[in-house]
């Protein structure tokens, strides 16, 4: 897998398309959930775009955040594998490489993540940790979680 982290004035067109035909094929076709995709964050300063390329395909992407964005600390979103890419361990990979990009980028802070609430296992094996009751957003249950990080 060949991993990139990058702003979005460093991203090409083809790895914008890349990111948001992924995007959009995941989280409002296969899940069937029209909301709005473009939002305005992926260009604002403090944004960076984890990607993941095999063999010319992107299979893994999320978005870094830094502080304020999203939420009050650092957070990541749009974690997405390609359907052609699930059950490879792609998730797990994508997750350590964000939690070292964030630490890279802002060391030591807490990261806060809305989670799809079916993930709630998944992110606590990274000792994330519920911090909301569970709610819905598009339709879709989710759930606050934080990683604290002792300075």
């Amino acid at each position: 897998m060949n991993w990139m982290c990058l702003n979005f004035s460093e991203l090409s067109t083809e790895q914008l398309y890349d990111i948001l035909k992924l995007r959009v094929d995941v989280f409002v076709v296969e899940q069937t959930c029209p909301y709005p995709e473009l939002d305005n964050k992926d260009r604002a300063e403090g944004v960076f775009h984890l990607l993941g390329y095999q063999q010319g395909k992107l299979l893994a992407y999320s978005r870094l955040l830094s502080p304020g964005i999203s939420y009050k600390n650092v957070s990541f979103g749009r974690v997405v594998i390609d359907k052609q890419g699930r059950g490879l361990g792609l998730g797990q990979a994508l997750i350590s490489k964000a939690l070292e990009h964030c630490q890279q980028l802002w060391p030591n802070q807490d990261i806060d993540i809305g989670a799809q609430e079916y993930l709630l296992r998944f992110y606590g094996k990274y000792d994330f940790k519920a911090i909301s009751e569970t709610y819905l957003e598009d339709d879709i249950p989710h759930i606050d979680m934080r990683l604290s990080k002792l300075c």
